[in-house]
């Protein structure tokens, strides 16, 4: 047996031991308590037929980009999406990547240098963490949402800092008080990037668009794999750090491009969000019904997201268990996607949940714990 394959081999069986094996297992049929499509617009079926109507009077958006953005990748259709998101987000420029993950790895590893400091939430997406690898700047780490934890960071440093949050936490379910942190991160001459994957839609275009802070963020990364149910990124910034990024960000330059049908949907769901408002609302309700049952939760009003911290990993792995065999479909969350002792069923509500099986849900739950 190869060396590679022996550790291989022995890394899974340590974790099969413990109980954290992962496994890809076929989409279950069941009622969704577990994914982003926090408003529904994945099964909706009448954004399906605006889709379907744009690709039978343009099928030519299904082929292949045939390059990437720098060669033969660079359609029409990209260039007008990118104009339209950076217009409806009130920043000078947008530029897409086909997935969140691939945002971040450009933003994180191309902009700060050897000279930086990265200073990011405890509670960021795995994405920041390994684009920080990537990136020659220095890392450092902040109590979840706590300002005076960030402010004493800033106090230490010398050179140039980025500051690095979400805007809603997808495991905690809690928001970033970001109108603080912007304060600090000017106060302190730092940069702010805010990652707005999980509260875009859920709170309009997402927080920085709300509480109107695009003066006092460097830079913010918008993905569409969740509330707008389709699939992409979005980098808002200004012309010279796209410029820069279109120079030096690997892996926005070494990628093929995705297909126009991906950049054609991410605009047609924005201009389905608009005229179709009472998804949020729906939304809204189903997260205070769950929130009056009274379970115990570190997440917040308002969210989509919400934990049941189970730091035992038999009773969480039994709990979803009986969730599934009820029909209901939920994420429990272990070591080492979040820390050791704070594992957690995870919980997404969406806009077509009913009450009723909120209730049936939570029910289930208290019983339970």
């Amino acid at each position: 047996m190869h060396n590679g394959t022996l550790y291989c081999q022995q890394s899974l069986d340590k974790r099969k031991k413990e109980g954290r094996l992962r496994r890809l297992q076929p989409k279950s049929e069941g009622i969704d308590f577990y994914s982003n499509d926090y408003l529904g617009l994945a099964r909706n079926v009448e954004f399906q037929q605006i889709l379907l109507k744009n690709v039978n009077d343009q099928p030519e958006l299904l082929s292949g980009s045939t390059g990437s953005r720098l060669i033969s990748g660079n359609s029409p259709v990209v260039l007008k999406t990118e104009e339209f998101v950076a217009e409806k987000h009130q920043f000078p420029a947008a530029l897409l990547f086909p997935s969140g993950y691939n945002a971040n790895l450009a933003l994180f590893s191309a902009i700060p240098n050897r000279h930086d400091i990265i200073i990011v939430d405890e509670e960021i997406h795995r994405s920041v963490h390994d684009a920080c690898r990537m990136s020659n700047a220095k890392k450092l780490k902040f109590r979840h949402n706590d300002l005076q934890d960030l402010e004493k960071v800033l106090q230490r440093q010398n050179g140039p800092c980025y500051i690095a949050i979400e805007s809603l936490y997808s495991m905690e379910g809690d928001f970033a008080p970001i109108l603080e942190i912007a304060e600090l991160a000017s106060q302190y001459g730092a940069d702010l990037i805010v990652d707005e994957a999980h509260s875009f839609g859920i709170l309009g275009y997402g927080m920085i668009e709300k509480y109107q802070l695009q003066d006092k963020v460097f830079a913010a990364v918008v993905t569409y794999g969740k509330a707008l149910g389709t699939h992409g990124a979005a980098i808002l910034c200004n012309e010279s750090v796209k410029e820069y990024l279109v120079n030096f960000a690997s892996p926005f330059i070494y990628t093929t491009s995705a297909q126009d049908f991906q950049w054609m949907s991410i605009k047609t769901g924005y201009e389905f969000l608009e005229t179709h408002q009472d998804l949020n609302i729906r939304l809204q309700e189903n997260i205070r019904i769950f929130r009056n049952q009274g379970l115990c939760s570190p997440s917040v009003d308002g969210s989509p997201v919400q934990a049941i911290i189970i730091p035992d990993n038999l009773k969480l792995k039994t709990l979803q268990n009986t969730l599934t065999d009820e029909g209901f479909l939920t994420y429990a969350v272990y070591s080492p996607t979040v820390k050791q002792g704070s594992e957690r069923l995870r919980i997404c509500l969406h806009s077509f949940n009913t009450e009723e099986e909120i209730l049936k849900l939570t029910g289930i739950i208290k019983e339970f714990i």
